[in-house]
This record gives C-alpha cells, sequence and structure tokens, in this order.
C-alpha cells in the first residue's frame, strides 16, 4: 500500500516522532540582494517570526518551481525545520549554456545561487525566523549544483547538502559538511562529479538511487513509493 510507505519515511525522517502539524500553501516572501539588484522569491514553510529554528533550503531544478517539492519542506518542517524554497532561476535571467564545457560555462548560473542562500539565510536569520545553526541544503539538479557549490565555500554554514540528480558541479570530497546525492534511473554525472568507492567510504558521503526514479520526476510528481525512499535517504543523511 502506498500510504503506509510514505508515512513510515516521514516518521523517520522526524526522528520517529508523529509528524508535527504543517501548513499546505506556504508563505511567499521576496527578497532584493541590493548588491546584485537580484529578486529572490522564496516559499516559506514552518517559518514563525520571533522562533528561531534550524534553517533548511532547497533550490529549484532549472526551469522549474521552488514550490514543487512540497513533500521535502513537510517533512523537514516535520523535523523542526524553517523551510526556504528559493526560485533560482528568474524569468529576466539568460538562458544557460546547454553545449561546451558547462562546469565552467553554468559556473556564474551556481555562484548567483550560491549567493542567494546566502542573502536569504542571513535575511531570515535577522527576522527571528532561522536560528543561528548550520544550514541544511537540499537542490534538484541545477538546484543540486548550486547547493554542492555553497558547501564548497562555506563548509562552516553547512550541516548537510542532499542533491537530487544534480549532474554538473563536483562533489566535495569532505566529510562534514555530510554529503548526500540520490541519483535518477536515467541520466548520468558528468566525469568527476561523484566520488569512487574510496573515496565515499573515506568521506561518508552517501551516493543512492530510488530504482526507475527519472530526473525530471524528481519532485512532487514522483511516486509515493519513490517519495518515501527519498524521504529515507534524506533521514539518513540528516543522522548519519
Amino acid at each position: 500500500m502506498r500510504a503506509p510507505a510514505l508515512l513510515l519515511a516521514a516518521l523517520l525522517l522526524a526522528g520517529g516522532a508523529a509528524p508535527a502539524a504543517t501548513s499546505d500553501t506556504p508563505r511567499a516572501v521576496e527578497y532584493v540582494d541590493p548588491a546584485r539588484g537580484r529578486r529572490i522569491p522564496v516559499a516559506l514553510y514552518g517559518a514563525v517570526p520571533g522562533t528561531p529554528k534550524p534553517l533548511a533550503v532547497i533550490s529549484n531544478g532549472y526551469g522549474g518551481r521552488n514550490t514543487a517539492y512540497g513533500f521535502i519542506a513537510e517533512a523537514l518542517v516535520a523535523r523542526g525545520f524553517a523551510v526556504a524554497a528559493i526560485q533560482q532561476d528568474l524569468p529576466t535571467d539568460p538562458p544557460m549554456a546547454t553545449e561546451g564545457d558547462l562546469k565552467t560555462l553554468r559556473r556564474p548560473f551556481w555562484q548567483a545561487g550560491a549567493d542567494s542562500i546566502l542573502f536569504a539565510a542571513e535575511a531570515l536569520r535577522r527576522e527571528g525566523i532561522a536560528d543561528a545553526s548550520p544550514l541544511v541544503l537540499v537542490g534538484h539538479s541545477n538546484g543540486g549544483d548550486i547547493g554542492m557549490l555553497f558547501a564548497a565555500q562555506h563548509p562552516a554554514m553547512v550541516r548537510a547538502v542532499f542533491s537530487l540528480d544534480n549532474r554538473r558541479m563536483d562533489l566535495p570530497r569532505t566529510s562534514a559538511p555530510r554529503v548526500c546525492t540520490v541519483r535518477s534511473s536515467d541520466l548520468p554525472a558528468d566525469p568527476g562529479v561523484l566520488p569512487d568507492p574510496e573515496e565515499a567510504r573515506r568521506h561518508r558521503i552517501l551516493v543512492a538511487q530510488v530504482p526507475g526514479l527519472r530526473h525530471n520526476d524528481m519532485w512532487d510528481k514522483a511516486t509515493t513509493e519513490q517519495k518515501a525512499a527519498v524521504l529515507g535517504h534524506l533521514a539518513a543523511c540528516l543522522e548519519g
């Protein structure tokens, strides 16, 4: 049966406790980074001004919506996080390169996303929504590339970084922060992105696969069983 599987994963992610009530509709806010003149649209889940919580940040896949990962956001809220889902690509952005040395050509987009995470996290801390503890980062595809870059640049600010099939930015070869990734069944990562087995063992990097889960279905479109598996891997990442 599908529902018990997802409930089990939610309980696991919540540390075995019954999930706390969550809001079906996130609260939309928008920040503007004056140094870059960049808008940062954010969907907030579980955010209570004046009640600082650990902060988890979700970064969407390219061309997707920041509100498309509700099953992950609500599971993190149940675990006691405030969740900020950032809309990383905007209609006014130039298109990303699809040919050539993508690791180089897409780096400015990842850097813009990493800068937006930093700006939003600082703003949410000033507002008393996020506490000062290290961040949990979750990202799909290009959003996962953004998260991995942020973790490489600001390791002391990150507790764990969890990607859903990022394909271009190398995973940091480090034990702190915890580095985890769920791979798709249909698209490979570029050479050098994933650790070899010895690197994964040495740094406790979690590399997992959900059977039948395709790259473009790694959001609320996934089946109940696939969502449960993703949440189980996320729980293992946070507890590892």
